[in-house]
C-alpha cells in the first residue's frame, strides 16, 4: 500500500516537512490551506496535484489517506480532531497540542475512529537516535542518571509573531522546549518530578526557561532552553560508567560519540544525512498505518500525551497561559 498524504498548513514547518519527504519519495497528492492562492502556490513550488482553499476540503479528499498537521500550536487539536472524523491517519506537528487535556482528546478519538496519529517529534525517528538508544539497552555507559541538553534560537522579535502571541501558542516551551524534554523522557522515562523556571515576555509568553526533571530510580534532566539567545546546542547522557556527547545541532542527524568512565572516546558515529532528516519519521508513520499497529513506537501517543501534562505543569510554575488552560480559578 503506498500511503498517499495531504498536508494542512502552507508555513515553514510545511515547506520544510514536505520539500525534504517529496526529495526522499514520498507521496504527497494535496494541500489545504485557509486561502485557495496560498494552496495553490504551494502546490505548484512542490509539485502537489490538488489544492484546496480549506482545511474541510483537504480532509474530504478521497485520495488522501494520512494528515500531516502543519498549523500553528493553538489550531493542532482542532485540525488533528477534523482530519479523524475524516477517517484519515494524522500526523501531528509537535508540540502535538497546547494541552494535555487536548492532547488525550486527539489520542482517544484517534483510537476510536480506528486510525493512526502521531507526534511529529522527528528527532525521535532519526537513525542516530535509534542507535543510541541501543547503546544505552546494552549498557554501553551503563545506567543512565543524568541528561543535560539544551535549545536556543535567536527567532523573531515582532510582538506580533506567533512565537510572542500567547492565543497561538506562543513561547520558548512549545517551539523549542519540546526537543529536551521529549529527549530526556525518551532516555529516562516520564518524570516523577518537575521544578521550572523562567522569564515571561511583556506578552506573557516564556522567553527562556530551564527545567530540573527528577526520574524514576533518582536520575535528572537539566534541561534550558530560549528565543532570544543562541547556545552550542548539544547535549550529553551521562550514565554511572560513561557518557555519551551529541554535537550541535544534537536534535538534527550530526556527529556524536561514546566516552568511557575517564572521558576518552571509545567509539565516534557520524549521523549527519544529506537530507534533514525529515523523512524518517514519515516513512515510520505510513508503517504504522499500513500494519495497523497504530501504538508504540519512538513517539507513543500516550508518551505524548504525558510529554505534555509535564510541560503544563511548567507553564503553571512559571506563569505561562493559554486559552485552553481555561479561567484561572478552573486550573
Amino acid at each position: 500500500m503506498t500511503v498517499r498524504w495531504g498536508v494542512i498548513g502552507t508555513g515553514g514547518i510545511a515547506r520544510s516537512f514536505v520539500g525534504d519527504c517529496v526529495a526522499a519519495g514520498v507521496e504527497f497528492v494535496a494541500v489545504g490551506s485557509r486561502t485557495q492562492q496560498a494552496a495553490d502556490a504551494f502546490a505548484a513550488e512542490f509539485g502537489i496535484p490538488r489544492a484546496h482553499g480549506s482545511y474541510a476540503d483537504l480532509v474530504g479528499d478521497d485520495a488522501v489517506d494520512a494528515v500531516y498537521v502543519a498549523t500553528p500550536h493553538a489550531r493542532h487539536a482542532e485540525d488533528a480532531l477534523l482530519a479523524i472524523a475524516a477517517g484519515k491517519h494524522v500526523l501531528v506537528e509537535k508540540a502535538f497540542t497546547i494541552t494535555a487535556a487536548e492532547a488525550r482528546a486527539v489520542v482517544d478519538a484517534a483510537r476510536t475512529a480506528g486510525v493512526a496519529v502521531t507526534e511529529a517529534m522527528w528527532t525521535r525517528f532519526l537513525p542516530q537516535a535509534a542507535m543510541i538508544r541501543q547503546a544505552l539497552a546494552e549498557g554501553r555507559i551503563g545506567r543512565p542518571v543524568l541528561v543535560e541538553a539544551t535549545h536556543h534560537q535567536a527567532l523573531p522579535t515582532d510582538p506580533g509573531h506567533r512565537l510572542r502571541d500567547p492565543a497561538l501558542g506562543g513561547g520558548a516551551l512549545l517551539d523549542l522546549g519540546i526537543y529536551p524534554v521529549s529527549f530526556a523522557v525518551d532516555v529516562l522515562g516520564v518524570p516523577t518530578a518537575v521544578a521550572a523556571a523562567g522569564t515571561l515576555s511583556d506578552q506573557g509568553v516564556d522567553t527562556q526557561m530551564g527545567l530540573v526533571l527528577t526520574h524514576e530510580g533518582g536520575a535528572q534532566s537539566m534541561l534550558h532552553f530560549g528565543m532570544d539567545l543562541r547556545s552550542p546546542n548539544t547535549a550529553s547522557v551521562i550514565g554511572e560508567s560513561g557518557r555519551i556527547d551529541i554535537d550541535a545541532t544534537w536534535y538534527t542527524p550530526t556527529t556524536w560519540r561514546i566516552r568511557d568512565a575517564d572521558g576518552e572516546v571509545v567509539e565516534e558515529f557520524d549521523g549527519r544525512e544529506e537530507l534533514t532528516g525529515y523523512a524518517h519519521e514519515a516513512r515510520a508513520f505510513e508503517a504504522m498505518v499500513t500494519s495497523g499497529v497504530h501504538d508504540g513506537g519512538p513517539m507513543d501517543p500516550d508518551e505524548t500525551v504525558a510529554i505534555m501534562a509535564l510541560m503544563d505543569e511548567a507553564r503553571r510554575q512559571v506563569g505561562v497561559r493559554y486559552a485552553a488552560d481555561g479561567p484561572p480559578d478552573a486550573a
